[in-house]
């Protein structure tokens, strides 16, 4: 019991429940690997007791990270803080000085007991969703698990019984300590030239033992609230929140808050100041979803770049009438040969990779002098889009690096313009040492190779002295990967606007993997942000037997906190600096994710909870500064409340048509009206067949090709062929397959009336589908057996296309009719038709 209670304390879950009657408990050793991993020794009982009595002989004056929320109640660690106490609230530094060039002041208040102030307007249609801590019950529909998931969506954890410590025994969910008076709430009056602070819901994993149920938190005044949404008749109304007289809103953002009680207690907190909603799209709107990679046209050097994507998003938005492009995350790579083609396990999720680079486009290309040599590298790119598009070659993205490297070392040469250099002085400046860091890890790699684990002893350090001097030797190279950096993030923000320019309501959608591969750039330059010796996975359930293990090492939910989320905010101001809005893969891992201890099967991992409440109000504070809008990826085995938690916040869902049947009742698909709003609806995802390959059961046949399927392939192809059978005989009764049976086409056309017949805000396409592409992108459970992430989008006979040949494609035009006509556009004079 006592370990249990220990594991409370820090966010581990010592059972969990694949169904709603099955709990399964956890392993001893896994619980003890795991509160190793966060700095707890629990190896022996006498450890245990020893961790036990320093964390519960803690009284915690406020949980490590407070939480303000527009429009909301004011939390209980500020409200109930006892009479008398002093809250000094230090603002974080301004991005742009003030007028006097000193950071903003602190501010101060007393508590007293005083009659609250007029309450608040709350932003409308922030409906008043509870948020319900991951390890609560739940009920299970059938799901899967993997990042990107392929399965109907799910409930995962049961509740487990209560510990000494007032925390479920196996609970994901931190505790949170609210100090004060259990007896009454005092509240505060101001002292002269003040401001505030206020708390999270929930606290991080290393809070006391006192905990509680997350708590609506406090307001801002109106004008600090993020864009109006209008409110549905079947949302909540939210109670406008009475705010405390004393109560003196901090502006947003991520701040210190210092009290001191009368009886001399003290305590510091991180304080987050958020918006109460992300913003939102302005309209509906459709758009497509590609692997960038497999984007080719007839400049690509043998895949798809960031020009493409810039020329893909002008096209639709200007002809197709789209919104939004959504790409596959574009993280900077680990680099050798091989290497792991799998966009979703990057060296770093802070920095783009330049493999994405349209060198031409950089302004200094046209001043190289060697043009010999480009020409030559030119030649080559030739070459490669060449057997990728008529030779049946898969995309090399080693091959593609190499010319690009060689053709940029040449660009580089080019001395900058004054004020191209001083732009780059700029980003040097805005991007500071995580820049610097993990350029020189680029550069180091190039000499000691990508495992930064078998480098020398004095370089695993970033920190360290022999580092240091490696900088100082490796400063050209380390410059060259800052300029890489620059371009590549230069390019990033031109596409954006070509789609903005281009009408496009969002704009271009990035992708935030869920981690990092665990010997790149980010686990090196910040090493004690992370759980060493752990990988994020998932558990078994009726899909996977054996559970997953994804190879991705977490973030300390401790470390976070106690830095103020400095690692996490970093990545999303990166992430959203060139975005119209940020797809977050595997989103239920901002409230818990699968911890599997290294050299264990994922049948013996547990869940570790973050502080789900500060993890949400950083991100909506970075989205609301950016503007963009945020999609999570919420397939899979979604514990109770999280997507009413997202929700609240602002956060869209993903809702795939295959997935979307009434698993609590008779299981059969669910009609387009009671589709929720919130949301991207899709056919189909990167993980899963195309629309082609699901109607004609070509993807059972690959599966059973490869040896991928557990029953035979009569029964797969059987329960194939009725599933698809309900959505079409659906699709028939609503008129929407006018065609009649037996026409591919027609019913792929029918497949996305449908999505655009639900309320969804966003409708996306995926673009393989739109010239009958039958092959999945990446075939889950397979690693050399299939080409996963290399293969260039093709036609229905398979046969590779460009990108000039896709918006050419009458197939690709009579679908996106259905969404939206074309809009009428004047074709260039010497394409018109006499």
């Amino acid at each position: 019991m006592g370990l249990s209670r220990l594991a409370a304390l820090h966010g581990v879950a010592t059972s969990y429940s694949p169904s709603p009657d099955v709990t399964v408990s956890v392993p001893d050793d896994t619980v003890i690997a795991v509160l190793a991993a966060l700095g707890v020794d629990a190896g022996t009982p006498a450890d245990v007791r020893k961790c036990l009595v320093a964390a519960e002989s803690r009284s915690r004056l406020l949980p490590p990270t407070v939480v303000v929320w527009a429009g909301e109640p004011l939390p209980p660690s500020l409200a109930g803080l006892p009479s008398g106490s002093t809250v000094t609230v230090e603002p974080e530094p301004a991005d742009t000085p003030g007028p006097s060039g000193r950071p903003p002041a602190p501010l101060s208040m007393r508590a007293r007991a005083s009659a609250p102030a007029p309450p608040v307007p709350p932003p409308p249609g922030a409906a008043a969703a509870p948020l319900t801590p991951p390890g609560t019950a739940a009920t299970t529909a059938p799901t899967t698990t993997a990042p990107t998931t392929t399965a109907p969506v799910a409930a995962a954890a049961a509740a487990p019984p209560a510990t000494e410590a007032g925390a479920p025994a196996a609970v994901a969910a931190p505790p949170v300590t609210h100090a004060g008076n259990a007896d009454s709430a005092p509240v505060v009056t101001p002292v002269a030239g003040t401001a505030t602070a206020s708390a999270s819901p929930a606290a991080s994993a290393s809070a006391s033992p006192s905990a509680t149920a997350p708590a609506p938190a406090t307001a801002l005044p109106s004008a600090s609230a993020p864009h109006t949404h209008p409110r549905r008749a079947d949302e909540a109304p939210v109670v406008p929140a009475a705010v405390p007289a004393w109560w003196i809103p901090p502006p947003p953002g991520v701040h210190r808050v210092h009290v001191r009680t009368p009886d001399h207690r003290r305590a510091t907190a991180t304080l987050v100041v958020a918006p109460a909603r992300v913003p939102q799209p302005p309209e509906r709107s459709h758009g497509f979803l590609v692997q960038l990679y497999s984007l080719l046209s007839a400049r690509s050097w043998g895949m798809g770049d960031l020009g493409d994507l810039a020329d893909l998003a002008a096209w639709a938005g200007r002809t197709l009438g789209s919104g939004f492009v959504q790409v596959n995350p574009l993280h900077a790579a680990v680099p050798g040969r091989p290497t792991d083609p799998s966009p979703y396990r990057p060296s770093s999720r802070r920095f783009p990779d330049p493999v994405h680079l349209r060198v031409e486009s950089v302004p200094e290309y046209g001043h190289v002098r060697d043009r010999a040599a480009l020409d030559d590298l030119r030649q080559g790119a030739d070459a490669l889009s060449e057997a990728v598009l008529n030779k049946g070659a898969l995309i090399d993205r080693d091959a593609v690096w190499e010319l690009k490297r060689q053709a940029l070392e040449l660009v580089v040469e080019v001395p900058l313009t004054p004020g191209r250099r001083a732009a780059y002085c700029d980003f040097l400046a805005e991007q500071g040492q995580a820049l610097e860091d993990h350029a020189l890890w680029c550069a180091l790699a190039e000499v000691h190779g990508p495992d930064w684990r078998t480098w020398p002893e004095a370089l695993r350090d970033p920190r360290s002295s022999g580092t240091a001097r490696a900088r100082s030797e490796l400063l050209d190279r380390v410059d060259f990967h800052c300029r890489l950096a620059w371009l590549t993030a230069d390019q990033l923000a031109a596409a954006q606007r070509a789609a903005e320019e281009a009408g496009m309501s969002v704009g271009i959608v990035h992708d935030l993997a869920v981690g990092v591969h665990p010997a790149g750039a980010d686990t090196w330059a910040q090493q004690e942000a992370f759980a060493h010796g752990m990988s994020v996975g998932a558990p078994p359930d009726a899909f996977n037997a054996r559970g997953q293990d994804w190879g991705l090492p977490p973030w300390r939910p401790d470390t976070l906190a106690a830095t103020g989320y400095a690692a996490y905010r970093g990545l999303l101001r990166g992430l959203l600096a060139g975005a119209g809005a940020l797809r977050i893969d595997h989103v239920m891992g901002l409230f818990r994710l699968w911890w599997v201890p290294e050299g264990s099967p994922p049948t013996d991992g547990t869940y570790v909870a973050h502080d789900a409440e500060a993890m949400l109000a950083v991100l909506v504070l970075e989205a609301h500064r950016a503007g963009t809008v945020v999609v999570g990826e919420d397939l899979g085995t979604v514990a109770p409340g999280v997507r009413e938690a997202l929700a609240r916040r602002g956060v869209l869902g993903t809702s795939v048509l295959w997935f979307e049947r009434d698993w609590d009742g008779d299981g059969r698909p669910i009609a387009p009206e009671r589709w929720r709003r919130d949301c991207l609806a899709t056919a189909t995802t990167h993980d899963l067949p195309s629309t082609a390959a699901r109607l004609t059961g070509d993807h059972v046949t690959l599966r059973h090709r490869l040896g991928l399927l557990t029953r035979s392939l009569e029964e797969e192809l059987t329960a194939d062929l009725t599933d698809t059978a309900e959505w079409l005989a659906l699709l028939a009764r609503l008129r929407m397959l006018p065609e009649g049976d037996g026409d591919e086409e027609a019913a792929v056309r029918a497949v996305h009336r449908f999505l655009l017949r639900t309320p969804a805000r966003m409708t996306g396409v995926w673009l393989p589908d739109t010239v009958g592409d039958r092959r999945p992108q990446n075939l889950p459970g397979t690693w050399d057996q299939y080409p996963n992430w290399r293969l260039p989008i093709a036609d229905a006979e398979g046969h590779p296309v460009t990108l000039e040949e896709i918006t050419a494609s009458p197939r690709l035009h009579a679908l996106m009719d259905v969404l939206r006509p074309r809009k009428p556009h004047t074709a260039p004079p010497g394409e018109r038709r006499p």
